[in-house]
């Protein structure tokens, strides 16, 4: 038979008292190969950047200055996710941005 308590250090009222993971630490080459993928993509961002802004200035000339709001998030996830890659590119933060952990 199961074990009735096997899952309550996963449990939402219990996770206060679970003991704190110890961060894992990162081979230097494992971080130089991340480093490359995400300043790659980070490239590819700018370009998504450049992109967005035309379209949402054409838009906003068409439309009476009123920007196209998924347009405009669509930016906001972009910046974040910037963000994010240069946190882990300058040594700043050891967490990873998208796809190796959730886009806030």
């Amino acid at each position: 038979m199961a074990d009735p308590h096997e899952f309550d250090d996963v449990m939402p009222e219990n996770t206060a008292r679970r003991k704190p993971e110890e961060p894992v630490e990162e081979n230097l080459f494992t971080r130089l190969i991340y480093v490359v993928m995400i300043w790659f993509m980070m490239s590819f961002a700018t370009t998504i950047i450049g992109v967005l802004v035309v379209l949402q200035v054409i838009i906003m000339l068409v439309n009476n200055k009123q920007p196209n709001e998924r347009i405009a998030e669509l930016g906001t996830d972009v910046g974040i996710w910037v963000a994010k890659a240069t946190r882990y590119l300058t040594g700043a933060s050891e967490v990873k941005p998208w796809p190796w952990t959730e886009l806030d």
